[in-house]
């Protein structure tokens, strides 16, 4: 079974648009979790309003058995995580740090899936095990 990083219902809060063309600037809550999200996405091909509710997923593989992702669906045989996904991106974890300027510290993980961005923060003991260039999979699918 694929261990998933992070799976949790968001809710957009704010868009900005203003920067390019077919990209926006998400600004979303986890509802169980209870993290902040900035997320850049692909509006061209997913389009995003605010008050949407997505399932969210990180993980490290797409398949259940955990393996490496070498081509997507090689040859029609194996299941993938991203069947069950409207939007997938891959990237990799490039920082992580502490923001200590609250009364409640918390983690914030960075993730560039080529160029777009993501910031998720949240409860240290909440946000997951995740390294410095790790490569994880986001997955969308709206609800």
């Amino acid at each position: 079974m694929v261990q998933l990083s992070f799976d949790d219902v968001i809710k957009v809060k704010e868009i900005d648009d203003k920067k390019y063309d077919k990209v926006s600037r998400i600004t979303a809550r986890s509802e169980e979790l209870d993290m902040s999200l900035v997320l850049d996405v692909n509006t061209e091909i997913y389009p995003v309003r605010v008050g949407d509710r997505f399932r969210m997923v990180l993980s490290k593989s797409l398949y259940p058995d955990g393996s490496t992702v070498t081509e997507l669906n090689p040859k029609g045989q194996q299941k993938s995580l991203a069947d069950k996904f409207e939007y997938v991106m891959h990237g990799l974890l490039y920082k992580m740090s502490e923001d200590t300027s609250d009364r409640d510290p918390a983690a914030e993980v960075y993730i560039s899936f080529g160029g777009l961005q993501m910031m998720l923060k949240g409860d240290p003991t909440k946000i997951g095990n995740y390294n410095v260039d790790e490569k994880l999979f986001l997955l969308m699918r709206r609800l």
